[in-house]
């Protein structure tokens, strides 16, 4: 019996680790968090409040498109960072970015407005 629990466990942790083709996915509950007003937005003052197309424009196709209910995360990536992007409706408008966060490919938190600028050069 512990022998076929374990293997149900590892059969759940392996398939766990597939990684997203890019398309576009329905989330979780609670994997695009609640709208979190951003603090300081210094550096970033063209990737708020932009949309999906104007992302685009700026970073290029992004690596996973996430959407949960109204919010969507757009997620772009290069060798030195990844930059996760989030956007919420305005009033009845086009979702817009209103919240953008970093790290280094390894986890380690990174400074948005440099990972911003690195992924548009």
């Amino acid at each position: 019996m512990k022998n076929r629990i374990f293997a149900v466990a590892a059969l759940a942790l392996s398939l766990s680790a597939c990684v997203s083709s890019g398309a576009a996915t329905r989330a979780p509950a609670g994997s695009v968090p609640k709208q979190i007003p951003m603090q300081n937005t210094e550096g970033l003052e063209e990737v708020m409040g932009q949309g999906a197309r104007g992302l685009a424009r700026m970073f290029g196709e992004p690596r996973l498109d996430v959407r949960e209910g109204d919010a969507r995360k757009l997620q772009f990536s290069s060798r030195d960072c990844v930059l996760d992007t989030y956007l919420y409706p305005k009033g009845r408008g086009e979702a817009v970015v209103t919240y953008v966060d970093a790290r280094t490919p390894d986890g380690r938190n990174a400074d948005r407005a440099s990972c911003a600028a690195a992924l548009r050069r």
